[in-house]
């Protein structure tokens, strides 16, 4: 799992008053959480940007007030109008305690349905599992060479090592779709075969 350094300034004011002269400076109003106290504290916008704005999950070497710790970002509140973030929630992780992130799914290979003229959809670009930190990859790799036309792959096909998928066993994460041409090339050759017959 990919890392990214974070330091922070511990708040001492909270509340809503407080909290709208955090925005105003520029910063935004975050707080960590898992580890006994609630830690408030600040960040700079420029300092979280390229953690929010990616694909990737993130393990963060949180530095807040000179205490070092490991989180994941577990909640973030955008403004609905300026697109703006409000606010950011942080877990503390442990070694020996599980956390339940959202991990991106990467598929590779072509799929046997698309050399067949159908199309490969990824239904789930997301897949939330539940794991010790040192366990979980950087995304979830899924192999669609075998997959042929009108078929898909569920939640439940896939097992990861020491890594639970919290998902519904039955929710597709990508499939192969008959396309129009497709459809069409399949009632050809079906037509071809009874006259032959």
């Amino acid at each position: 799992m990919k890392t990214f350094d974070l330091a922070g300034k511990v708040r001492q004011e909270v509340g809503k008053k407080a909290t709208k002269e955090v925005r105003k400076s520029g910063t935004v109003p975050c707080v960590l959480y898992g580890g006994g106290e609630n830690v408030h504290f600040t960040v700079t916008e420029s300092a979280i940007h390229r953690l929010i704005y990616t694909p990737h999950v993130y393990m963060i070497n949180l530095t807040v007030g000179g205490k070092s710790t490991k989180a994941i970002m577990k909640d973030l509140q955008f403004h609905p109008v300026s697109d703006k973030v409000l606010h950011i929630d942080f877990l503390e992780v442990n070694e020996d305690k599980p956390v339940v992130v959202e991990l991106p799914v990467k598929l590779t290979g072509l799929a046997a349905g698309v050399k067949a003229g159908g199309k490969l959809s990824l239904e789930m670009r997301k897949l939330r599992v539940k794991g010790l930190y040192k366990d979980l990859p950087e995304n979830i790799t899924l192999d669609v060479t075998k997959l042929s036309l009108g078929k898909s792959i569920q939640v439940g096909s896939i097992s990861l090592e020491n890594i639970e998928l919290m998902n519904a066993k039955n929710a597709v994460v990508a499939q192969v779709k008959l396309t129009c041409a497709a459809r069409g090339a399949a009632a050809t050759a079906a037509s071809e075969e009874e006259k032959e017959e």
